[in-house]
């Protein structure tokens, strides 16, 4: 450490000079920063262990009902896992979608048959918003003739059986326990999904042979209380201002790790509020569309002193090429039976739109497109875990990936309302 250089090389008194004092001051903020996280970490942990109910309250708990015991394996169920992560294009790779009855998940499946790919999907189907539509999106998967294996990424025997029954190129990280504002309510499902789940997964990657190269689901939470804007790459992301951001951070700083000692290949996606047909209904733009067709009031966020909440809008087409590119240009992990042989790929970018648009604007959109006009209540930002706004700069995914979103807001809620009123009419096949 460079305060090191201060002490003389004979003995004697150590001169206390000014310049050694700062490096100190320095090195001991270092310190203090580095034990908060590794405190931070290390109380997620406890908390989700602590908190795990015991197998008799798991249906009383919606959001752990994925810990429940999945029927799995033979010859009929490894046929049509094999068959589905079959590639079918010259070039094309075998990718294990996690989450591929979510939102991105389906969509991201869904691309990569198209072109040919070998995709098989695993998701627990749980119950943090109507099961029912990702059901649906099941059955959209499966006329595209995307297998989806039901299953928690937390079972080691699972994901491990998986790989013995196919030899994966590629992962599609996408399971995760989402949602800002339900942290408060049921914190361990972010520490078992988000922390605990990544964790068992990277473990069943680097004992693979050949290992895979892994693109995972990271957020745009990360950037937490950030004010700097737009919001680059290489910004500080140690504030989070909510428990999920935290968890998302940690599975930053987990990646790092397991490409530093196993040479797993590694890349993170940063998503900023991904939005359009078979979307979240936790979402704000999901929920405002059906109260306003319900004649509900909608909440409207302030920030302090009336100032207007924000965010950077990305259509999931737009997302859905990000992955693919990041999936394209991911290169080999260098481990081999859970040993590094060589230096392995870690990158991080920002998926984002880079047009922030104001709450109030989406509202406006929606009320053109459904004709109807909405009732707005107006309130202050809750302390939730809720930031003002948020700013992709994508320069670095535009270099490295050849991102380049396409659709704006108005252009890409009309195709959402288009999707939805179809889906709610009974066009449970409705593909926006």
């Amino acid at each position: 450490m460079s305060h090191l250089n201060n002490i003389p090389s004979t003995p004697g008194k150590l001169k206390m000079d000014k310049s050694m004092f700062i490096h100190r001051h320095r090195w001991h903020s270092s310190l203090t920063k580095l034990t908060f996280w590794s405190f931070v970490f290390l109380g997620l942990i406890l908390l989700f262990f602590f908190r795990t109910p015991s197998p008799s309250s798991l249906p009383s708990d919606p959001s752990r009902r994925s810990s429940r015991t999945y029927n799995w394996g033979g010859p009929a169920w490894e046929k049509r896992a094999r068959s589905s992560a079959r590639v079918r294009s010259r070039n094309g790779i075998s990718v294990l979608v996690t989450g591929a009855a979510g939102f991105v998940g389906t969509h991201v499946s869904t691309a990569l048959k198209r072109r040919g790919d070998g995709v098989l999907g695993l998701d627990n189907f749980n119950n943090y918003y109507d099961s029912s539509l990702k059901r649906a999106r099941q059955v959209h998967l499966e006329r595209t003739g995307v297998f989806i294996v039901e299953g928690d990424i937390n079972d080691s025997a699972l994901l491990s059986k998986l790989f013995e029954v196919v030899a994966f190129t590629h992962v599609m990280h996408l399971a995760a326990q989402a949602g800002v504002r339900y942290a408060m309510e049921n914190p361990s499902s972010y520490v078992h999904s988000n922390i605990a789940g990544l964790v068992n997964l990277l473990e069943v990657c680097k004992s693979a042979n050949p290992q895979p190269a892994i693109v995972w689901a990271s957020s745009s939470s990360v950037y937490g209380l950030n004010t700097k804007v737009p919001f680059s790459e290489r910004d500080r992301t140690d504030q989070p201002a909510s428990l999920y951001a935290a968890t998302k951070k940690a599975g930053e700083e987990i990646a790092h790790t397991y490409n530093h000692i196993y040479g797993l290949s590694l890349t993170g996606l940063r998503f900023f509020t991904v939005y359009g047909p078979w979307g979240r209904p936790d979402m704000a733009y999901f929920f405002f569309t059906r109260d306003i067709l319900r004649g509900k009031p909608i909440p409207i966020f302030e920030a302090p002193n009336h100032g207007t909440v924000a965010r950077d809008f990305t259509y999931i087409d737009d997302i859905v090429k990000g992955c693919l590119a990041a999936l394209d240009t991911a290169e080999k992990s260098t481990g081999s039976g859970g040993k590094k042989r060589g230096p392995a790929q870690l990158r991080i970018f920002n998926l984002g739109n880079t047009s922030p648009v104001p709450v109030s604007d989406l509202v406006s959109i929606l009320e053109r497109l459904l004709k109807v006009k909405a009732k707005r209540h107006s309130m202050k930002l809750p302390r939730n875990g809720d930031v003002q706004f948020t700013h992709a700069n994508i320069s670095l995914a535009q270099r490295e990936l050849g991102y380049k979103p396409t659709t704006d807001l108005q252009t890409g809620l009309k195709k959402f309302v288009r999707w939805y009123l179809n889906y709610h009419s009974g066009g449970k096949m409705a593909t926006g």
